[in-house]
């Protein structure tokens, strides 16, 4: 359904066989434990997909975003934790390649399996409005300084690279942003709580603490005062449309789990199946229905943007959140349709009902969502 060639496919094939081998496996206990998913990250790297999206020329695989979203779902149907940690770090590395005179040595690491990005935006004084940190660098004789509290760091202190976010020295409102590169070892950066998620449980989505960290101009992302231009052109494509991803494979999950009970277990009194069931069977119907739709609507966003048009930008809002709704109705409907053996844990749907929730919550949310593309369609600017 994403229109892959023959080629890309073959790419994709590749993934979920690797995904099936080493990371379905782990998925269960990183869950349980709340543990960063590293062995995932691990056989990523060996293959060389943590330069999915990297440029050839530093030993990418040059793949773009309609591959990108179609190996992010097949991740998500195995770990959705190890889905979102690759999700922001292709949201790193695409801030990395608006700069490559300063991060080809880190794309080429990268490509190679040995740096992990990531983004550190929100800030508790701003929450889900990552666009405004409160955040702000000052001058010093030979560099800036930032000091700031980051409030969700996927990957914290795992990650090697991390794009923060911060007012300028010169703003004059929240907007006026700047984003620059720290380096895990840099001095001041500490991981400053723990993360115990209701989903997501192995993402890793710490608080951060960066104290009078230093920034030359050599670790300056974009020019002052864009920031926020870098964020919404460059990371938020990535980040809705990989989300959307994530979101659609959690469903297909679910739909595979509801299907298999269905279908395996029997009403052993009656000499029937669970799918002898009519009102059983319309429910699958229905997560079979909602899970491609949600990604047919994908795949035309994607479409929009390789083919950008008047609708695109409003296309790609509406992907997170149409997909991030149809992941929590689907699994839902999975946990109602398996019953008693969904909610005692021996499905795997529980986890998806849970991961699929962080996507409603995570900024952009549904409702900030809804608020731009109703700001849009009324004519009105989106982000302020």
């Amino acid at each position: 359904m994403y229109r892959l060639s023959a080629e890309q496919q073959a790419f994709v094939d590749r993934v979920r066989v690797l995904a099936e081998a080493e990371i379905r496996p782990h998925a269960e206990r990183v869950d349980e434990q709340s543990s960063f998913p590293k062995e995932a990250l691990a056989a990523l790297g060996r293959a060389g997909y943590l330069g999915l999206t990297i440029a050839p020329e530093h030993g990418g695989l040059g793949q773009g975003l309609r591959v990108a979203c179609a190996v992010l779902e097949e991740l998500a149907q195995r770990c959705a934790s190890t889905a979102m940690v690759s999700l922001m770090h292709l949201c790193g590395i695409a801030c990395y390649g608006t700069a490559t005179n300063k991060t080809a040595d880190l794309l080429r690491a990268a490509a190679k399996g040995e740096h992990l990005s990531t983004l550190a935006f929100s800030e508790p004084g701003s929450r889900s409005h990552f666009w405004s940190p409160v955040s702000q660098v000052v001058a010093t004789n030979r560099h800036v300084r930032l000091s700031a509290e980051k409030s969700w760091v996927t990957s914290a202190g795992v990650a090697d690279g991390y794009v923060v976010s911060s007012r300028c020295m010169s703003a004059t409102n929240p907007t006026d942003t700047i984003l620059y590169l720290a380096l895990r070892g840099d001095e001041g950066i500490d991981v400053t709580g723990p993360w115990h998620g209701l989903g997501l449980r192995g993402n890793a989505s710490a608080p951060m603490t960066l104290r009078n960290v230093a920034f030359d101009e050599r670790r300056a992302l974009c020019a002052p005062g864009q920031g926020l231009e870098m964020m919404l052109t460059v990371v938020l494509p990535v980040f809705l449309l990989g989300s959307a991803a994530i979101a659609v494979g959690l469903a297909e999950a679910a739909v595979a789990a509801t299907q298999q009970h269905l279908t395996a277990k029997r009403l052993e009194h009656l000499g029937q199946s669970l799918a002898d069931i009519p009102t059983l069977r319309a429910r699958l119907a229905q997560m079979r229905i909602e899970t491609d739709r949600a990604r047919a609507h994908l795949a035309s966003v994607i479409d929009a943007v390789e083919q950008p048009g008047p609708m695109t930008q409003l296309l790609i809002l509406e992907s997170k959140a149409a997909a991030a709704e149809t992941a929590v109705a689907v699994t839902e409907t999975g946990m109602r349709a398996c019953g008693g053996a969904a909610f005692s844990k021996h499905l795997g749907l529980e986890r998806l009902f849970r991961d699929a929730r962080a996507g409603i919550v995570m900024a952009p949310t549904t409702d900030q969502l809804h608020d731009f593309i109703g700001r849009a369609l009324c004519g009105m600017e989106p982000f302020q």
